[in-house]
């Protein structure tokens, strides 16, 4: 029996959103329309851009937790590019991160405490299921 340790992390990731699209995890109309952070230029090209950041904030969420929004908008982030002084790191937007765990929450993948949001069994079962299918597939 495997688990998201035995896996590499972004085979795992691309593995968790096909499944979410699966289970009809509801996209925010916006998305497609926002850039994740200030430090980026553009909206993201990918359409499923969405179900990869669910995805992802799952795995986080196993790997890290209790974690919150603020701790995932400052790992999300990136250097802000300036011309003429030097780079500085800018956290990332907070609203897609908050509406992607929102989304897990009503899936009851993850659950908010005090400290931060844990991940629930049925989130740990999920992202084990996802890590002994890509072991099956033998990618």
């Amino acid at each position: 029996m495997a688990n998201v340790y035995d896996v590499d992390g972004s085979a795992l990731v691309k593995k968790a959103s096909e499944l979410l699209v699966q289970k009809g995890v509801a996209k925010p109309t916006y998305v497609d329309f926002v850039k994740t952070g200030a430090s980026r230029e553009r909206v993201p090209d990918d359409p499923n851009f969405y179900y990869e950041r669910c995805a992802s904030l799952l795995r986080q969420v196993y790997l890290n937790g209790p974690i919150g929004v603020s701790k995932m908008r400052a790992r999300y982030g990136k250097r802000k590019m300036h011309t003429i002084h030097r780079h500085h790191h800018q956290r990332a937007g907070g609203s897609v991160i908050k509406d992607a765990f929102d989304a897990l929450e009503k899936l009851n993948y993850v659950k908010k405490t005090p400290k931060g949001r844990i991940i629930t069994p049925e989130g740990r079962s999920f992202l084990d299921k996802a890590s002994n299918d890509i072991i099956k597939s033998g990618v």
